[in-house]
């Protein structure tokens, strides 16, 4: 196939959505029989349908192996913008229904552990203006987010595109630092010290994130200064509420979690935080979107309840 690439209007005239639908399904199935099995088609119809989206884009999306069919290199590039017209098409459906029925609109947006509260208060304010509103909260890692957000699954998040290798295909905003803080249940034998060394907690077991994200590397390096061993039986999660019932029900364990998270779990009693000073500073948090993609009015409100100045992260000497 020809290495120009097709104009604009050629693709526009020429692409249609069954072929976007298909090429998402042979993904997933590994063959063109299944996918033509699985959305309605003839297996010359599915083989004439992925034929023809070849010559409007003029690359080979797929190739054949005796695996099946594996997405080329431009088939993968094509595979994530198929992804996000159908997540935009959806989005469209959803938002023609709510206008239909009076509705305020849908938002998916996704948060790391730390941001929870700053999310959940914003979040709280936006119904108070749509009370009508729909809204999905993810909760889960940076890298996962971002991942969700690649293929139009979430529509932001407050995480950080750092963990990205391509954090220049993002927008970021400011929207606060975070403060860091140690806590634990109320009866583990720390609780109530005036201050606490990092060294009389290297025997307890720690909740922590999984290897490679910020939080967890911060720890790390933390005890590392420390000249101190990592503890090697860590209890790995991502859920604010699986953080919380563990150290209510286990007076042994030791978490790192934001400052606005630990207030918060320390307003129920069954958790308290330590007096440890940390050396090492964390990230702020970032809105993060798909660079370039209109905001709906529902994500807009949002920006709005969380940062209210507009300010790009990058103002902040962050990485976008």
């Amino acid at each position: 196939m020809t290495n120009l690439s097709p104009s604009l209007n050629s693709v526009m005239s020429r692409l249609h959505a069954k072929q976007l639908r298909l090429l998402i399904t042979i993904e997933e199935c590994g063959s063109l029989l299944g996918a033509a099995d699985k959305i309605g088609l003839t297996q010359p119809g599915a083989s004439k349908a992925l034929r023809e989206l070849e010559q409007t884009l003029q690359v080979e999306l797929f190739a054949r192996t005796n695996r099946g069919l594996i997405p080329t290199e431009a088939g993968l590039c094509a595979l994530r913008f198929a992804r996000l017209i159908q997540a935009d098409i959806n989005k469209l459906r959803h938002e023609l229904d709510a206008i239909a029925s009076g509705a305020g609109g849908r938002l998916s947006i996704g948060t790391i552990m730390g941001a929870v509260p700053v999310l959940t208060d914003a979040v709280t304010h936006l119904l108070r203006q749509q009370p009508r509103m729909s809204v999905e909260i993810v909760e889960d890692t940076s890298e996962t987010l971002l991942g969700l957000i690649d293929r139009g699954r979430l529509d932001a998040a407050i995480c950080r595109s750092s963990v990205s290798r391509n954090p220049d295909v993002y927008e970021s905003l400011f929207v606060k630092a975070e403060s860091l803080a140690v806590i634990a249940n109320v009866r583990h034998s720390a609780m109530g010290a005036d201050a606490v060394d990092l060294r009389e907690l290297q025997d307890s077991r720690w909740v922590v994130y999984r290897a490679q994200m910020p939080m967890r590397r911060l720890l790390e390096r933390e005890f590392h200064e420390a000249e101190l061993n990592f503890p090697l039986h860590l209890i790995e999660t991502t859920s604010a509420l699986a953080t919380l019932t563990l150290l209510s029900r286990n007076t042994d364990l030791v978490a790192l979690v934001s400052e606005d998270l630990a207030n918060y779990f320390c307003h129920n009693g069954l958790v308290g935080t330590l007096a440890l000073t940390l050396k090492s500073r964390s990230e702020p948090y970032e809105l993060v979107f798909r660079k370039g993609t209109p905001k709906s009015p529902a994500l807009a409100l949002l920006v709005e309840a969380l940062v209210p100045d507009g300010q790009p992260a990058s103002a902040r000497g962050i990485s976008s």
